[in-house]
């Protein structure tokens, strides 16, 4: 528990020594929620959808925690690089302890991204149904987060090339946000849309949200809540392996 307790500390303190860093990432947010949020407001209104804004914010919330989250992984990368990962993982302490401290920093990191994201949302008009399920609605932030920071950090146990991981999770995580259902309603998608969708894990890390926020779900809470933990489980042993496979 002390390894685990010590990465998660060192991944806080690189974040909140890091301003600029905490800064640059609610750019993206912000430009989604503003832009999207009153640009396509009167339309989504006319269409009966009522308010966008409230639709929306829950998937702005998501967005941030996975860009913050998956990103968290280039810092094995970077550690390796640099020599650090080398005096981390010669250490006498279990690879999946250090794996699993590291992930729940860089997720602790990403729900403190997604909590700054909702109060900006707050400023911006997005009003939840009720105070009483904000809780509910940050083990949804966490979850999405701990499932993002793994797959990040699998991501990176299997390259040594920063400019090769940007690539390839901005080759991952752009359609999976644009098939979350963070932008757009499930309800009447074509069917190969539609589908796709039912196998994204952060659709239900979205309606989740949605229905902790609004109380509107289309998969329904209880199956949100099954199917993020499931696959939660499965990736963290996934990057759990991977990382204890790293060569220093």
């Amino acid at each position: 528990m002390k390894t685990i307790y010590v990465m998660w500390i060192r991944q806080l303190k690189r974040y909140l020594r890091s301003r600029a860093r905490i800064i640059g990432s609610l750019g993206q947010p912000i430009l989604f929620l503003i832009a999207l949020g009153f640009g396509f407001g009167p339309i989504y209104q006319k269409a009966g959808g009522g308010d966008y804004i409230q639709f929306l914010a829950p998937g702005i919330i998501a967005m941030s925690i996975l860009f913050t989250a998956t990103f968290t992984g280039i810092e094995v990368i970077w550690d390796r690089q640099f020599g650090f990962l080398k005096e981390i993982l010669v250490a006498p302490v279990s690879r999946m302890k250090i794996m699993i401290g590291r992930t729940l920093g860089g997720a602790t990191v990403a729900v403190m991204q997604g909590i700054i994201v909702m109060l900006i949302s707050l400023i911006a008009g997005f009003r939840p149904n009720s105070t009483y399920t904000i809780p509910l609605a940050i083990l949804f932030m966490a979850l999405i987060a701990t499932l993002f920071t793994a797959i990040g950090t699998a991501i990176a146990s299997l390259l040594e090339d920063m400019h090769g991981f940007q690539l390839i999770v901005n080759f991952f995580i752009m359609p999976v946000f644009f098939l979350s259902g963070a932008l757009f309603p499930f309800d009447g998608l074509p069917k190969g849309i539609a589908l796709i969708a039912k196998v994204n894990p952060l659709a239900y890390g979205v309606d989740g949200l949605r229905a902790s926020f609004i109380g509107a779900s289309h998969f329904g809470i209880g199956l949100d809540l099954i199917v993020l933990g499931s696959v939660v489980a499965v990736f963290l042993a996934i990057g759990a392996y991977l990382f204890s496979k790293i060569q220093i």
